[in-house]
């Protein structure tokens, strides 16, 4: 899926985060998305890219903890 959550408020994301959360026990699911809340809450498994290039692979944790991550995406209070 590419930016499901693109143009949706805050109860949109919420409902549409709970229905993938129930489909992808059904199937895998790509997800490319920038609403990093429902990255984490979603994914197994998470690569990010910054200007084409992958800077980080691997799971929540580890990518919430990635410096670069930090930088380009949350910010640093992350």
């Amino acid at each position: 899926m590419d930016e499901p959550m693109a143009g949706l408020g805050g109860e949109g994301t919420r409902r549409l985060t709970t229905l993938l959360d129930g489909l992808r026990a059904e199937a895998p699911i790509l997800l490319v998305e920038h609403d990093m809340d429902a990255v984490f809450a979603l994914a197994d498994r998470v690569s990010v890219m910054v200007e084409g290039a992958v800077i980080a692979t691997g799971t929540v944790a580890e990518v919430r903890a990635d410096r670069a991550v930090r930088d380009a995406y949350l910010g640093a209070d992350a």
